[in-house]
């Protein structure tokens, strides 16, 4: 099965827990993006990886149109029933590395905690450049890395026995490099620590419990580095919370010459 593939069947398969989830539905980050990117009625707003839709429910009452994009179709139907009070959403299944739509045709673009599941990154990057307007904002969230090689090694190897479809987390040095090549540019930016409860984190996409022990015992038997990196907060063997990198940044697509 190849990767978009992966994403899409383990999506499909836990479409009701990320509407549920407590970290997508963060209301501090949420309203942190709408005081950075000032919405008006104007607008005309995409949101790549919409999953639950957490982000163009957020964004529906301040902008004109929200266009709510997501690979799965399953997932873009369980958010589209959840959001069914707002008439100016409009879903549209489409891969964020190959996006659906016009040259410059919105005026807002975000993208949340999603694009650790792309494959190529780069791609994603150039289609969310191509279809922003001039002088249009990019939000931009999503987990990271640290730039210590061991512990962007083992937090993307913890991903990934949780969730196959994982592809990984970049560092923000490899983002910025990424977007560096693109005319955008940046506005603003937050590193902070995000803490993860372990029983929602874990049976948002485990399978089984001897997947889900798996993870567990991954993360008890990580050496004293990672756990304080991790800040990994445990009940002798039972693992209560962890905390994870995640990067908020807004960029402008720079004016035509």
């Amino acid at each position: 099965m190849d990767e978009k593939s992966l994403v899409k069947k383990v999506f499909a398969q836990n479409s009701d827990a990320y509407i549920k989830s407590t970290t997508h539905a963060n209301v501090k980050e949420l309203e942190k993006m709408i005081t950075w990117t000032v919405p008006n009625k104007r607008m005309l707003m995409l949101d790549i990886a919409t999953g639950g839709g957490h982000v163009a429910k957020k964004y529906a009452p301040y902008v004109e149109n929200v266009i709510a994009a997501d690979l799965t179709p399953e997932m873009l139907q369980v958010a589209r029933t959840h959001l069914r009070d707002y008439t100016n959403i409009q879903y549209v299944v489409a891969d964020a590395e190959n996006l659906p739509f016009l040259d410059e045709s919105f005026d807002l673009v975000s993208c949340r905690i999603a694009a650790h599941h792309f494959p190529n990154p780069t791609k994603f990057i150039e289609e969310a450049t191509r279809v922003l307007k001039s002088k249009g904002t990019f939000i931009f969230v999503d987990n990271i890395s640290s730039e210590d090689n061991e512990l962007d090694s083992y937090v993307n190897e913890l991903e990934k026995l949780r969730d196959p479809s994982h592809i990984r987390s970049l560092k923000v040095s490899e983002w910025k490099q990424i977007i560096s090549h693109y005319p955008l540019t940046m506005r603003k930016e937050q590193l902070h620590k995000k803490i993860l409860p372990f029983q929602d984190w874990v049976e948002r996409t485990v399978k089984d419990s001897s997947q889900k022990n798996a993870v567990e015992s991954y993360l008890l038997d990580a050496n004293t580095k990672v756990k304080d990196y991790l800040d990994v907060k445990q009940e002798k063997e039972q693992i209560l919370s962890f905390s994870i990198d995640e990067w908020m940044a807004m960029y402008q697509k720079e004016a035509h010459s």
